[in-house]
């Protein structure tokens, strides 16, 4: 009884630590910056509609390609935590072939600033205005 209850818990902490494996291997594929349509690069991460437009504007005065996955950063919007989330996804030559909305995990760190942000903010209904806690 002990060894069955043991396979299922081994079980259940395998399937938990393979899911997210399986969720970015779905969201294979990539988006040949240098061909892609606003709405082909719209399926990338952290990518709407008004980043999408500015990244074909960019490619434009830059002479219709980018020279280097880098260049991106050029585009308003797009900094150093989004390239990164953008790589894996990214080629300069080659077909587009990504076909689904690759969706950006919500890091821990983001939840947790925003939270504590959010009370620190809050002022106790017993403290006057004014007064300093």
């Amino acid at each position: 009884m002990q060894t069955n209850l043991r396979q299922k818990i081994a079980f259940l902490l395998l399937a938990l630590v393979l899911a997210p494996l399986v969720a970015h291997a779905a969201a294979s594929g990539v988006v040949n910056v240098n061909t892609a349509t606003a709405e082909q690069l719209q399926l990338l991460p952290r990518v709407g509609p008004a980043v999408a437009a500015r990244i074909v504007e960019q490619r434009k005065a830059d002479g219709g390609r980018f020279n280097s996955i880098d260049d991106l950063m050029l585009v308003q919007g797009i900094g150093e935590k989004s390239l990164a989330a953008l790589k894996p996804y990214l080629t300069l030559s080659g077909e587009t072939t990504l076909k689904e909305k690759v969706k950006s995990p919500r890091s821990a760190s983001t939840s947790h600033t925003t939270a504590k942000r959010s009370t620190a903010t809050r002022t106790p209904a017993t403290q006057k205005p004014g007064q300093l806690t």
